[in-house]
């Protein structure tokens, strides 16, 4: 719960009555695991009265949840499926639910789905009451913005380029990941996909290799269909995503598929640190 108290705007309540009861958060709820918590209360804030049903209709939520669309998400979500188990139930600030929606919505539509009416912000008190409040203004000082993953259509996947090609590609490009993508074998777990990304190179002057492979990560969490794409089999996939970052969106432009034989890759690699521009 102290996680969550630099959220709280006090005011005043209501109590919950005594037909809820305090359980465990599920081991399938990751979303909603180390946030501050571990109890929560049911009925939920979404009406779900059975724990199999806040797992069902929470399953859906969880991906979300790991593409950090919005620093918020998991606090937003988790109010609402696993609210902390006080006197009173907690809501969401509309001024949350905005700040999440907005972030968040593009995302899922990005993967075929409208943002919910069962989310609607207008449903959620005003700032004045109590309820979770979005960090202060300040706190984007004392953080950095980093560039933001956009929904995009898929680049193919070239199989077949000469190192002098590939030189000429990270001259227009702000960086270059390789990515090793497997599927997970089908167990609890709720991402689908291992993804290892290394930094090759970046020409991005404020970014640090651990923001861009974050980013990276992020954007194979979003761009979902093309992640798919990418990984046939559990047989772990190598590739090289090249691309730009424009007004604070990140987009990937060219995809290499990295194979074992292929020395041209290597090569544009190994080159690069000392090639000139033109």
């Amino acid at each position: 719960f102290f996680a969550m108290s630099g959220f709280l705007r006090v005011a005043t309540g209501f109590d919950i009555g005594l037909s809820t009861k305090c359980v465990m958060i599920p081991k399938e709820m990751g979303m909603c695991h180390k946030i501050g918590y571990s109890e929560m209360r049911l009925p939920n804030l979404m009406g779900h009265t059975s724990m199999a049903e806040v797992i069902l209709k929470s399953t859906t939520w969880q991906h979300l949840a790991h593409t950090d669309c919005h620093s918020h998400v998991r606090t937003f979500l988790c109010s609402l499926f696993a609210p902390v188990c006080l006197d009173t139930f907690i809501h969401p600030c509309r001024s949350m639910c905005v700040a999440v929606r907005d972030s968040c919505a593009p995302v899922l539509l990005c993967h075929g789905h409208p943002w919910p009416d069962s989310l609607d912000c207008d449903r959620f008190p005003g700032d004045e009451d109590m309820c979770l409040a979005p960090l202060t203004k300040d706190y984007k000082y004392l953080h950095k913005v980093l560039p933001k993953p956009a929904c995009q259509t898929c680049p193919a996947v070239e199989e077949f380029f000469t190192h002098k090609r590939v030189l000429e590609v990270f001259c227009d490009s702000n960086f270059a990941v390789k990515v090793k993508l497997s599927k997970k074998r089908p167990a609890l777990e709720d991402q689908e996909y291992n993804i290892e990304c290394q930094v090759e190179f970046i020409t991005q002057g404020s970014l640090l290799p651990y923001e861009t492979q974050s980013m990276i990560q992020q954007w194979l969490l979003i761009n979902e269909k093309c992640t798919e794409r990418m990984t046939p089999t559990h047989r772990p996939m190598v590739y090289l995503l090249v691309g730009n970052i424009e007004e604070g969106i990140i987009l990937v432009n060219q995809v290499y598929r990295w194979q074992r034989k292929d020395s041209q890759l290597t090569l544009a690699t190994q080159k690069w640190r000392y090639h000139e521009c033109l």
